[in-house]
């Protein structure tokens, strides 16, 4: 039994799953391959992408989504994640979690009996980053060109780093200093570039980053949880916004991604997330392609 917790999961096997994806996408697999299988989703945090993408890609695959909030469960009430892990594993066959504290979903697969999938933690964010590299496989016919990234250095920035260097596409970040992706996760994912002879730069300069970008990348710069900061991370952050005129330094052909929900005005200028560079609705249509591949490769493929 194996789960999905870090890209680092999953390194050997990323481009077989985006493989699963486009084949999904294109209709190439059989229907239903999951018929009878059952995922719990358990929401420690509200989402829109990664419960419709989940839920709607396992009716497609056949099975059944079971919605759990911790209003649902008893989680909320303090019951410790053991029992829960050790009970779900008796009614379902895959578990997804979003959670807010990434150790608790690596208690939860250390107790479980059956494959956990990170929907997000604090840490992380894999199922969203496979399905960024679908999008920029779809839009760039593959990985040669340079990635950049720009503004906080949280989770999803964290997936990035490890998938980018996993598929050896050249990756630069542009943050302030103080807002750097996890130092861990950085060193593991340039271990992972340097085995795929590929660059990782992390940078204060923007203009550095972005010069020469295919693809440019941004999320809020106030993430769930970072409220209490919010007018301090805009002030840090002001001059971090993905606008035409950084557009204007990358590529012709630059695609601009977002995983959503974005604040236009803020990391990113309407112009931008609105005009002819932008794929963000492609991209968050392949969640639910990146989620069928990812639920079909741990459900199936390993077990065949």
């Amino acid at each position: 039994m194996r789960s999905l917790l870090s890209v680092c999961d999953i390194e050997e096997e990323v481009e077989t799953i985006l493989n699963i994806a486009s084949d999904f996408k294109a209709g190439k697999i059989e229907e239903k391959p999951l018929k009878d299988q059952k995922l719990a989703m358990i929401f420690q945090k509200s989402s829109t992408r990664t419960r419709v993408s989940f839920e709607v890609g396992m009716y497609e695959l056949g099975g059944t989504a079971l919605f759990l909030s911790t209003n649902d469960i008893q989680l909320g009430r303090g019951e410790p994640i053991k029992d829960t892990a050790k009970v779900l594993s008796r009614f379902v066959d895959v578990i997804m979690i979003r959670a807010i504290e990434h150790d608790d979903v690596i208690e939860l697969e250390r107790e479980s009996d059956v494959p956990i999938i990170n929907g997000l933690t604090n840490l992380e964010h894999p199922c969203q980053a496979l399905a960024d590299m679908l999008t920029v496989k779809e839009h760039k016919g593959g990985f040669d060109g340079k990635f950049v990234y720009v503004g906080d250095g949280n989770n999803v920035c964290n997936s990035l780093l490890l998938i980018c260097g996993c598929l050896g596409m050249d990756m630069a970040i542009a943050c302030p200093d103080e807002y750097r992706p996890n130092e861990e996760i950085t060193k593991k994912a340039k271990e992972y570039a340097k085995a795929n002879n590929s660059t990782i730069t992390i940078t204060s300069d923007i203009e550095e980053a972005v010069s020469g970008a295919d693809v440019i990348y941004t999320d809020v710069w106030v993430s769930m949880g970072d409220e209490e900061e919010s007018e301090k991370r805009r002030a840090d952050f002001k001059d971090y916004q993905v606008n035409q005129n950084l557009i204007d330094m990358a590529d012709d052909d630059v695609i601009f991604m977002h995983c959503l929900p974005a604040i236009r005005g803020e990391e990113v200028s309407a112009e931008v997330i609105d005009g002819p560079h932008s794929v963000v609705y492609d991209q968050a249509e392949n969640r639910m392609h990146a989620q069928k591949a990812v639920l079909y490769y741990f459900l199936k493929e390993l077990y065949k």
